[in-house]
């Protein structure tokens, strides 16, 4: 994944392998081997891959590329724990910190080949020789990767085996879409009904969220819409851990998190708002299985902080726009709607 990347960036600028190398001061199968994977980035040394950052950015390398070099890196990690196994004994990449949107976007792309919406626009130029058009692994790698995660998920339900494991392990099994993956995956989810009875703030509240979307991915949205009635709307934690989870999923925390405490924190927000409206402005059309959850966590945003359509008029008309679209549509629940419509007011009503 990460290989690819740099790819990317490296045809953003543009250059050909020998005109990279050849600024970068390497031979011309350093770059061929970081760009297929031969040699992962990840061996560098911290300066030596902080030099290479800085230098393709000199070189006009495209920037919300170079951004996702990190997680690539991170889809890496958990790519080579399916794939060798036998790994240094240490934890299993995904029990130690709580992903990203560009990580699971990142991990996606090798198994469906869907690239992330940062990177769409981004279609790799044609080369001299065979050159593939997505990181996609082979069959049998994404299979050797779908029974990792399934197997990790499993062992993890058992007591002391790791909430953020189990949640995170089993969120990136439900991309296998194969019929007998599916079922499996509905059959763990749907046996985790516990967690999503449970009403407002609670120890298993990430979990339910988790479980809830990822039904939602398989085409079950009605776990989802439960969870923003029951576990959700109108408790005050509840909703400040869904915009907390929010603005971390969606890249605006900086410090990693190395577990899922950090949802329930109260005071003073360690995110900006307005990135957290952009964020949710510009992704709620790329998931329309999770069109409530994007609408009722917009609502909650501008109830929390009323002034930010005045902050970012052109981001507030944009907003508008899409709500008044989604009025005119049917995909929203009834509890949505009444949302779209407390929003698109505000936003009409600006002065």
């Amino acid at each position: 994944m990460t290989g690819f990347v740099l790819r990317l960036a490296r045809e953003s600028i543009p250059r050909t392998q020998a005109a990279m190398a050849d600024e970068l001061g390497v031979d011309l199968g350093t770059v061929q081997g970081w760009e297929s994977g031969r040699r992962p980035l990840a061996h560098m040394k911290a300066g030596a891959l902080l030099r290479l950052r800085q230098r393709l950015g000199f070189l006009g390398a495209d920037t919300g590329v170079l951004a996702l070099l990190d997680p690539a890196m991170d889809a890496d990690q958990i790519i080579k724990a399916a794939l060798e196994p036998a790994g240094d004994g240490g934890p299993h990449p995904l029990a130690t910190w709580v992903h990203t949107r560009e990580t699971a976007h990142m991990v996606a792309w090798s198994v469906t080949g869907v690239a992330p919406p940062a990177l769409r626009a981004r279609v790799p130029l044609s080369g001299r020789g065979p050159a593939a058009s997505a990181p996609l692994l082979g069959a049998t790698d994404r299979r050797r990767l779908f029974d990792h995660l399934r197997e990790v998920a499993d062992a993890a339900r058992k007591p002391g085996g790791g909430g953020l494991l189990h949640r995170q392990a089993l969120y990136l099994a439900s991309y296998d879409r194969g019929p007998e993956a599916t079922s499996w995956t509905a059959h763990h989810l749907h046996a985790r009904r516990d967690v999503l009875a449970r009403r407002g703030w609670s120890e298993t509240w990430a979990e339910a969220r988790s479980t809830a979307t990822a039904l939602a991915r398989l085409g079950d949205p009605q776990p989802l819409l439960d969870f923003i009635e029951r576990s959700l709307a109108g408790d005050d934690t509840a909703e400040a851990a869904n915009l907390n989870y929010w603005a971390y999923w969606l890249g605006g925390v900086r410090l990693p998190q190395a577990d899922d405490g950090f949802m329930r924190e109260r005071g003073p927000a360690s995110w900006d708002p307005v990135t957290l409206l952009r964020g949710l402005t510009h992704g709620m059309h790329d998931a329309p299985g999770y069109v409530d959850l994007y609408v009722h966590t917009l609502w909650a945003l501008l109830t929390a902080h009323p002034w930010l359509p005045q902050a970012s008029h052109g981001l507030a008309d944009e907003l508008a726009d899409r709500t008044g679209r989604l009025l005119d549509g049917g995909a929203a629940s009834s509890r949505a709607r009444r949302e779209l419509q407390a929003m698109h007011y505000v936003l009409l009503d600006r002065t």
